[in-house]
């Protein structure tokens, strides 16, 4: 808990000076607290209800004269209490009485106390209910913020990792760490921190001012933490075990119901609502019921310890009501008697001696509930430091070079890359169990192309065609071989660097609720209307888009769902294309389109990879390098090179027409269980 407490400073430092002022605020609030309690008690109980006369700082504060204070030898007497005989009188009786009545308050006058009181209870109040409400804000903000710094770096990590560990992982339990388990270390300030801190401080002054009354009966408290501490020490693990297990039922909810939404389309049409509802109920009930045992568990070592609390406060009070009626005199009352009438046990005694006993009681309740609620915090905490442990399987090197400019070839020099299971992934089996098996998918892949040409990456489905372009991206890094871009490793590119010359269109476009524009614009810096018209004319998307309500500007639904799928692909495609990159990849880019639309965009895309790029500075500007992941052959065809993938290999390489020619060739054989024909050869 240490370890991990430590953990969460650098998420505190750039807080740090609101952190030191939110502390000092509180310390000075706590003291000045305890002190108008004990004050306030001794002027209401003893001063109002049964009319003494008022210390002499207590008439200064409410702006009242001598007549209001003790006088000298009443002080004294209470002070201490004198075995003397009193000195003989003509009459004893009206001596006493005549003593007596000048040191209590007449009726008038404890009426002018109490009005007094009222108005400092209001001015008090009303000025702390100020500062109150105004620190609360402040820290609420403080601890948001740590919050904030938390979340962007779990943020940061999870998009830093390679695609083999989100093969792995579910999207859900990554949303329920960052955005639940990260906000425990909101608790770690008011939980971990401040609630014990507080807690304790409480119960140390509480101590004290018993203390003050009665060394034994403080050390009386004490010895009954001993019972209360071994009982919350007892269920620590107990409640450890059930708290890990709720976050795990929470985050497998999300992850479902993250799965059942993000699918209610499939669903829907399958008529699976049912079965999605029951596994969702059952998700949702284990999730329920690993917070109810939890929060039980809890809740029955804190009545265990409220209950001794109640002991002892009903035993402090026949102990006290027992010392006031033999007027025991109090430790340190009559060094204290300037302030506070306190040298003897009185009602005012009593009842500020049984509050702080109630405190002492509470504040080992609440240190309870705070210890049992750390074991929850620390659980959660660890959850979300596991993200931040997890290193990138691809980073950046010491000292990147930059992409070569202008990009003359692309090219996989024997690689080789398999799945498998991420290393340290807390959802992995144990070795052995089948969960860190390896699926080789590349096992020698060469192949190389040019600037200026259209490259068909084409075979089977799980040949290996996506993930070839996936470690062009650096999304992986394989396993044997290297990547190059004019012969030189993408591992001595920075990422960003590199991504920024790759532009990518997917088969499964994503769309946003944002006007057609800013949807082609996404991912491009600062690019104009006039780009943006033009990658939607080389994309065949700009007839439809003249024809919406308002053209580029015309708002989409969520997911572009006022558009067609393919009309989607095309915006997806311009949306690749306005970046003006020098390599370009397009994953099925044509499949929900016609053969017309798609002869339009794929004449288009072979024009525009043939010229220029604007993007590359030099003396012999080139083009750019295209590659296309498809099973259609009608957009093979036109391809200025195929690449045929099978067995993790480049198994064929060539234009279409020479492939065809290859009476046994294996792109041969694609085509005709394609197209269901025979080809015939010339």
């Amino acid at each position: 808990m240490l370890r991990l407490g430590l953990r969460t400073w650098p998420f505190m430092r750039p807080l740090l000076r609101h952190l030191i002022t939110l502390l000092v605020l509180a310390l000075a609030a706590i003291p000045s607290g305890f002190v108008t309690v004990i004050v306030g008690e001794d002027l209401l109980r003893n001063k109002v209800l049964v009319g003494d006369k008022l210390q002499p700082l207590q008439a200064t504060v409410l702006l009242l004269g001598s007549e209001y204070v003790v006088t000298g030898a009443a002080a004294d007497e209470d002070i201490a209490t004198s075995s003397a005989q009193p000195e003989a009188s003509a009459d004893p009786d009206e001596t006493a009485q005549t003593a007596a009545s000048a040191e209590r308050l007449t009726p008038a006058q404890r009426r002018t106390v109490r009005n007094r009181i009222l108005v400092w209870t209001v001015i008090v109040g009303a000025s702390g209910a100020l500062i109150g409400f105004g620190v609360y804000y402040y820290s609420v903000w403080i601890w948001q913020s740590v919050n904030q710094n938390l979340r962007v770096a779990m943020v940061e990590r999870v998009e830093s990792l390679s695609l083999k560990h989100h093969d792995d992982a579910r999207v859900g339990d990554a949303i329920f760490r960052v955005y639940q388990d990260s906000a425990m270390i909101v608790n770690l300030l008011q939980s971990g921190v401040a609630a014990p801190l507080y807690a304790a401080y409480g119960l140390l002054v509480a101590l004290a001012i018993v203390a003050a009354f009665d060394p034994w009966f403080a050390l009386l408290l004490v010895a009954v933490a001993v019972p209360m501490a071994w009982l919350a020490g007892a269920a620590t693990s107990r409640v450890r075990a059930r708290a890990r297990r709720a976050r795990e039922a929470g985050s497998d909810l999300v992850s479902r119901t993250q799965e059942a939404l993000i699918a209610l389309k499939v669903v829907k049409a399958n008529g699976a609502e049912a079965r999605v509802f029951d596994r969702f109920d059952q998700d949702s009930r284990a999730a329920l019921n690993a917070a109810y045992f939890l929060r039980l568990d809890m809740t029955l070592v804190v009545l265990g310890v409220a209950t001794l609390g109640g002991l002892l406060l009903i035993g402090g009070e026949y102990l006290m009501v027992a010392w006031i009626l033999e007027q025991r005199e109090t430790f340190l009352g009559a060094a204290l008697a300037a302030f506070i009438g306190f040298a003897v046990w009185n009602y005012g005694a009593f009842e500020v001696a049984r509050g702080r006993v109630g405190d002492v009681a509470a504040g080992a309740r609440s240190l309870t509930e705070a210890w049992l609620r750390m074991q929850d915090l620390f659980i959660a905490l660890e959850r979300a430091f596991w993200i931040l442990d997890l290193a990138p399987e691809v980073a950046d090197p010491a000292s990147p070079a930059p992409v070569p400019a202008p990009v003359a070839t692309v090219a996989w020099r024997g690689v080789r890359f398999g799945y498998g299971s991420r290393s340290g992934d807390s959802r992995a089996g144990p070795p052995g169990s089948g969960a860190d098996e390896t699926r080789a998918v590349l096992q020698g892949v060469d192949l190389e192309a040019s600037a200026g040409t259209v490259t068909a990456v084409v075979g089977a489905t799980g040949a290996g065609k996506s993930t070839l372009m996936a470690l062009l991206l650096r999304l992986f890094d394989p396993d044997a071989g290297e990547v190059t871009i004019n012969g030189v490793d993408l591992r001595a590119f920075a990422l960003h660097d590199l991504r920024a010359n790759i532009a990518i269109a997917l088969q499964k476009n994503v769309l946003f609720a944002d006007s057609v524009a800013a949807n082609i614009a996404f991912g491009a810096a600062k690019v104009g209307r006039d780009a943006i018209e033009a990658a939607a004319r080389i994309a065949a998307a700009d007839d439809f888009i003249g024809e919406l309500p308002k053209g580029y500007d015309t708002e989409l639904g969520e997911r572009g769902g006022k558009l067609s799928a393919g009309q989607r692909q095309r915006i997806s495609i311009a949306r690749a294309v306005v970046r003006d990159t020098s390599i370009l990849i397009l994953d099925e880019p044509t499949a929900a389109l016609d053969a017309r639309t798609e002869q339009r965009v794929l004449t288009n895309l072979a024009a525009w990879a043939r010229a220029p790029s604007t993007r590359q500075p030099g003396d012999r500007p080139a083009g750019r390098v295209v590659f296309l992941i498809t099973h259609r052959i009608s957009t093979i065809k036109n391809a200025d090179q195929i690449a045929f993938i099978e067995g993790g290999r480049v198994a064929e390489r060539g234009t279409h027409a020479i492939l065809m020619t290859r009476a046994t060739g294996r792109y041969r054989a694609f085509v005709e269980a394609e197209t269901g024909e025979r080809a015939h050869v010339a």
